[in-house]
């Protein structure tokens, strides 16, 4: 359990150094705008003088008469958003990041792209895309649930090798070796699906803030030589509006590119000043939550429950999270937490989630998983029908049943003491 503690804190503390990383450098490079004093070009088609052309306003767009002069008398224009561009490879590590996942923020585009012109929803497209990467996936996360379980099955016998070479740790290393090797079980198997899940982070942010608000595509639309057709907004044209509609009718007109704040508290305030609470993230947090507990093993061990009660904690931060990443992520990740969740039912059942809070429905009682995991038998016993049958050598199963003398340094030709 101790190993298993170091992985996951280890995938913990990956994570919030990528969101570290994908929220300190950005995925795409913004073209700088053309000066005053050349012509003003409206990119076509076909034009192939810049490769991510800014866009160009085609209307003057009406000055507000409420809004505060400038020093020059004119009202501001209305700010311009950045096409999407293609990020190139630089000194820093986050411009390099970026150019590396550019492939792969290109098929999670396509794929949202051509979602949405199917549904006409974000909404509705970030849940098909989400589904389509996970049945992708399923072969790998159904090895993490079954590494999981059968790694619970052993920790018995684990804790056994564990007092057996207590003061010995290159013993215990060996050991423990050999009895995976010997069961079959690799304990870093369940590692996989969560470090793909951290990768696919950096391009997701990407896709929900650079390409759902960018009003020029163009650039992403090209697949092996092959153009994409896509209908943008009319408003896209001026560059004052994306051309993907990133709003979700069923959820109020939510903008899915950018973050959803209900509640946020005063700047003044001390540590929390300025933070804001999203709605999608506590929902996030919940079905984390949930998913969390399917996951833990039934213990009665003291040390097992403080670390289960600790791993508790961490689908929390998904509510810091949710001041600042766009809600089309917290969709995805909600997508993604309840196809997680009905994979774990079907496969391990309901877990440790119930009794929750003393409720323990009938329904969770003595419950059978439809894909059960199949336990992990000795190297030496094979299941024959309901009984277990004991393949040991007559010479195995007879040091088994030898005393070791308790005198030290000398044992008699009868092996008892005389």
């Amino acid at each position: 359990m101790k190993a298993d503690r170091r992985i996951k804190l280890g995938l913990v503390a990956g994570l919030v150094l990528l969101l570290g990383l994908l929220m300190g450098a950005p995925v795409f490079a913004e073209t700088p705008s053309p000066s005053a004093s050349a012509p003003a070009v409206t990119p076509g088609p076909s034009s192939t003088s810049a490769p991510c052309p800014n866009p160009t306003p085609t209307a003057t767009p009406t000055p507000d008469p409420n809004a505060s002069p400038t020093p020059e008398g004119q009202t501001p224009a209305p700010t311009r958003a950045p096409n999407l561009c293609p990020a190139v490879a630089g000194a820093d590590i986050g411009s390099t990041l970026a150019w590396l996942f550019t492939p792969i923020f290109q098929v999670i585009f396509l794929a949202l792209v051509i979602s949405h012109s199917l549904v006409g929803d974000m909404g509705f497209a970030i849940v098909i895309v989400t589904i389509l990467i996970r049945l992708l996936l399923v072969p790998m996360f159904r090895r993490q649930i079954v590494s999981q379980r059968r790694m619970q099955a052993l920790q018995p016998e684990l804790k056994a090798l564990q007092a057996r070479f207590k003061g010995d740790k290159q013993k215990l290393q060996q050991e423990q070796m050999r009895f995976y090797k010997e069961r079959g079980v690799n304990p870093l198997a369940g590692c996989l699906p969560s470090i793909v899940q951290m990768f696919l982070l950096l391009p997701m942010y990407s896709v929900f803030s650079s390409g759902l608000s960018a009003p020029d595509i163009s650039s992403m639309l090209n697949v092996f030589g092959f153009h994409l057709d896509v209908t943008c907004q009319a408003a896209a044209a001026t560059g004052l509006a994306p051309c993907i509609n990133p709003h979700i009718w069923w959820l109020g007109g939510l903008d899915s590119s950018v973050k959803e704040v209900f509640f946020e508290f005063p700047k003044s305030l001390p540590v929390i000043g300025g933070f804001g609470l999203s709605a999608l993230a506590l929902v996030s947090a919940a079905l984390q939550l949930v998913q969390t507990r399917m996951m833990m093993p039934n213990t009665s061990d003291p040390q097992t429950r403080a670390q289960n009660r600790a791993f508790l904690i961490l689908p929390l931060f998904s509510v810091i999270y949710g001041a600042f990443l766009p809600s089309g992520l917290f969709i995805y990740w909600i997508s993604t937490t309840v196809f997680s969740i009905v994979q774990q039912y079907l496969i391990a059942g309901w877990g440790s989630l119930f009794p929750l809070f003393g409720w323990n429905p009938s329904f969770a009682v003595d419950h059978q998983p439809r894909f059960a995991v199949t336990p992990v038998a000795a190297p030496n016993t094979l299941k024959s029908g309901a009984a277990a049958v004991d393949r040991r050598t007559p010479t195995d199963r007879a040091a088994g049943t030898v005393r070791p003398s308790r005198e030290r340094g000398r044992t008699s030709r009868r092996g008892r003491r005389r």
